[in-house]
Protein backbone atom coordinates (compact mmCIF):
# COMPACT_ATOMS: atom_id res chain seq x y z
CA UNK A 1 0.00 0.00 0.00
CA UNK A 2 0.81 3.64 -0.10
CA UNK A 3 2.66 5.27 2.72
CA UNK A 4 0.51 7.64 4.77
CA UNK A 5 3.13 10.46 4.58
CA UNK A 6 3.56 10.30 0.79
CA UNK A 7 3.25 13.80 -0.72
CA UNK A 8 3.32 15.58 2.63
CA UNK A 9 5.80 18.48 2.59
CA UNK A 10 8.76 18.48 4.93
CA UNK A 11 8.30 20.59 8.06
CA UNK A 12 9.77 24.07 7.82
CA UNK A 13 13.13 24.67 9.52
CA UNK A 14 12.71 25.69 13.14
CA UNK A 15 16.05 27.13 14.24
CA UNK A 16 18.08 29.95 12.76
CA UNK A 17 20.91 27.61 11.79
CA UNK A 18 18.49 25.30 9.98
CA UNK A 19 17.04 28.26 8.05
CA UNK A 20 20.54 29.47 7.24
CA UNK A 21 21.60 26.08 5.91
CA UNK A 22 18.46 26.00 3.73
CA UNK A 23 19.69 29.20 2.11
CA UNK A 24 22.50 27.26 0.38
CA UNK A 25 20.62 24.03 -0.34
CA UNK A 26 19.02 23.27 -3.72
CA UNK A 27 15.40 22.19 -3.97
CA UNK A 28 13.99 19.15 -5.76
CA UNK A 29 14.32 20.95 -9.13
CA UNK A 30 18.01 21.70 -8.41
CA UNK A 31 17.38 25.42 -7.98
CA UNK A 32 18.73 27.62 -5.22
CA UNK A 33 16.35 29.74 -3.10
CA UNK A 34 15.39 33.15 -4.42
CA UNK A 35 17.43 34.91 -1.73
CA UNK A 36 20.61 33.13 -2.83
CA UNK A 37 19.99 33.97 -6.48
CA UNK A 38 19.42 37.62 -5.52
CA UNK A 39 22.76 37.72 -3.69
CA UNK A 40 24.52 36.45 -6.81
CA UNK A 41 22.65 38.83 -9.11
CA UNK A 42 23.43 41.83 -6.94
CA UNK A 43 27.12 40.87 -6.83
CA UNK A 44 27.22 40.62 -10.63
CA UNK A 45 25.39 43.93 -11.01
CA UNK A 46 27.79 45.56 -8.55
CA UNK A 47 30.68 44.29 -10.65
CA UNK A 48 29.23 45.77 -13.84
CA UNK A 49 28.51 49.09 -12.16
CA UNK A 50 32.02 49.14 -10.66
CA UNK A 51 33.52 48.42 -14.07
CA UNK A 52 31.65 51.35 -15.60
CA UNK A 53 32.47 53.61 -12.66
CA UNK A 54 36.18 52.91 -12.87
CA UNK A 55 36.51 52.26 -16.58
CA UNK A 56 34.70 55.12 -18.26
CA UNK A 57 36.63 57.99 -16.62
CA UNK A 58 39.87 56.08 -17.22
CA UNK A 59 38.95 55.60 -20.89
CA UNK A 60 38.30 59.31 -21.45
CA UNK A 61 41.38 60.38 -19.51
CA UNK A 62 43.71 57.93 -21.31
CA UNK A 63 42.32 58.86 -24.72
CA UNK A 64 42.75 62.56 -24.01
CA UNK A 65 46.29 62.03 -22.66
CA UNK A 66 47.20 59.98 -25.75
CA UNK A 67 45.97 62.72 -28.06
CA UNK A 68 47.91 65.37 -26.12
CA UNK A 69 51.12 63.27 -26.15
CA UNK A 70 50.99 62.21 -29.79
CA UNK A 71 50.87 65.52 -31.62
CA UNK A 72 54.33 65.00 -33.05
CA UNK A 73 53.83 61.38 -34.11
CA UNK A 74 53.24 60.42 -37.68
CA UNK A 75 50.23 58.26 -38.46
CA UNK A 76 49.35 56.73 -41.80
CA UNK A 77 45.97 58.46 -41.79
CA UNK A 78 43.36 59.94 -39.49
CA UNK A 79 41.68 56.56 -38.90
CA UNK A 80 44.97 55.09 -37.67
CA UNK A 81 45.37 57.95 -35.20
CA UNK A 82 41.80 57.60 -33.93
CA UNK A 83 42.21 53.82 -33.62
CA UNK A 84 45.42 54.25 -31.61
CA UNK A 85 43.69 56.71 -29.27
CA UNK A 86 40.80 54.29 -28.77
CA UNK A 87 43.17 51.40 -28.04
CA UNK A 88 44.90 53.47 -25.37
CA UNK A 89 41.51 54.30 -23.87
CA UNK A 90 40.35 50.69 -24.03
CA UNK A 91 43.46 49.47 -22.20
CA UNK A 92 42.74 51.92 -19.40
CA UNK A 93 39.04 51.01 -19.40
CA UNK A 94 39.90 47.34 -18.87
CA UNK A 95 42.65 47.97 -16.30
CA UNK A 96 40.86 50.49 -14.08
CA UNK A 97 37.42 49.02 -14.68
CA UNK A 98 38.65 45.68 -13.36
CA UNK A 99 40.15 47.33 -10.28
CA UNK A 100 36.82 48.90 -9.38
CA UNK A 101 34.72 45.96 -10.55
CA UNK A 102 35.98 43.28 -8.18
CA UNK A 103 36.02 45.67 -5.25
CA UNK A 104 32.45 46.85 -5.70
CA UNK A 105 31.23 43.30 -6.42
CA UNK A 106 32.91 42.02 -3.26
CA UNK A 107 31.52 44.87 -1.18
CA UNK A 108 27.96 44.36 -2.47
CA UNK A 109 28.12 40.59 -2.06
CA UNK A 110 29.41 40.75 1.51
CA UNK A 111 26.75 43.29 2.46
CA UNK A 112 23.92 41.27 0.90
CA UNK A 113 25.15 37.99 2.37
CA UNK A 114 25.28 39.54 5.83
CA UNK A 115 21.89 41.27 5.64
CA UNK A 116 20.15 38.27 4.04
CA UNK A 117 21.83 35.88 6.45
CA UNK A 118 20.68 37.92 9.44
CA UNK A 119 17.14 38.17 8.06
CA UNK A 120 16.98 34.43 7.46
CA UNK A 121 18.56 33.56 10.80
CA UNK A 122 16.26 35.85 12.79
CA UNK A 123 13.27 35.08 10.52
CA UNK A 124 12.42 38.77 10.21
CA UNK A 125 13.63 41.77 8.26
CA UNK A 126 14.49 44.86 10.28
CA UNK A 127 16.59 47.97 9.83
CA UNK A 128 19.05 46.63 12.38
CA UNK A 129 19.90 43.77 10.00
CA UNK A 130 20.97 46.27 7.37
CA UNK A 131 22.82 48.46 9.86
CA UNK A 132 24.68 45.45 11.21
CA UNK A 133 25.50 44.23 7.69
CA UNK A 134 26.77 47.71 6.80
CA UNK A 135 28.97 47.80 9.90
CA UNK A 136 30.39 44.35 9.20
CA UNK A 137 31.07 45.22 5.57
CA UNK A 138 32.74 48.48 6.56
CA UNK A 139 34.97 46.61 9.02
CA UNK A 140 36.12 44.29 6.23
CA UNK A 141 37.08 47.25 4.07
Amino acid sequence: GAHPQFGRPAPPPQTGWERLSELWRRDERQRYPEETVNILKSGFTGGVVGWMYGGLPAFYHARKAFIERSHGELFQNRADAVQSAHRAGLRSFIRYGWRWSWRVATFVTIFNMASTGLSVYRNKSTISNYASAGGKTACVF
